[in-house]
């Protein structure tokens, strides 16, 4: 039998020493450590991978928190299914003592861990999803009070118009004017039709 920890983080600017740590207090040196950087949204992930394909009966997983496992409900609740049903392995989360399958093989112990890994999964996945509503709210309203999101709009220089009468008559080539407008080519065609459609509104 084999010990292994997982541990997962989000991105590659974050830091996993903190379950590193709560890993190595439980006996786990860090060459039996399988780490993961990358977001929890599904198990398509490298190292998760291939430490299921290490597990052998009898085996044990330990993570720090069920999030570190996973953020999406079904996909835990089915994972945990592969790990102790499938490869006869057991899971242990330091910081949730009941979700460990280690503890309690009869039936009454086996549905305690169950239940209580159902109820996790599921708050762990409905706080996600409020605070996504909550995020599409907060735009919303802010986009109605008139506030814009992304890359500020490149303001015109003054004399753009004078410039673009003078391009239009072929007395100004057009990277003179992409130079004198600070404008990249994309840019200028696009605030050019923007340009247009404004002027001939005021002449409507």
């Amino acid at each position: 039998m084999a010990t292994f920890g997982y541990a997962r983080i989000s991105g590659v600017d974050q830091n996993e020493e903190r379950q590193m740590i709560a890993l190595n207090e439980q006996g786990i040196p860090s060459e039996f450590v399988f780490v993961d950087k990358q977001s929890g949204k599904d198990f398509d992930r490298p190292a998760y991978k291939a430490l299921l394909e290490s597990l052998k009966p009898g085996d044990v997983i330990v993570t720090s928190s069920i999030d570190r496992l996973g953020r999406h409900y079904g996909e835990i609740l089915e994972n945990w299914r592969i790990i102790t049903k499938e490869k006869q392995a057991d899971i242990v989360v330091i910081d949730m003592p009941l979700l460990d399958t280690r503890q309690g093989k009869d039936l009454l112990g086996t549905l305690i861990a169950d239940l209580v890994l159902a109820l996790l999964s599921f708050c762990s996945h409905n706080e996600r999803e409020n605070i996504r509503q909550r995020q599409a709210e907060g735009i919303a309203a802010a986009k109605a009070r008139g506030v814009r999101f992304g890359r500020p709009i490149k303001q015109l220089p003054e004399n753009f118009g004078a410039l673009l009468k003078l391009w239009e008559r072929g007395n100004l080539p057009l990277p003179a004017l992409l130079e004198q407008t600070d404008l990249k080519i994309a840019t200028f065609y696009n605030r050019l039709r923007e340009f247009r459609s404004a002027r001939k509104r005021k002449q409507q």
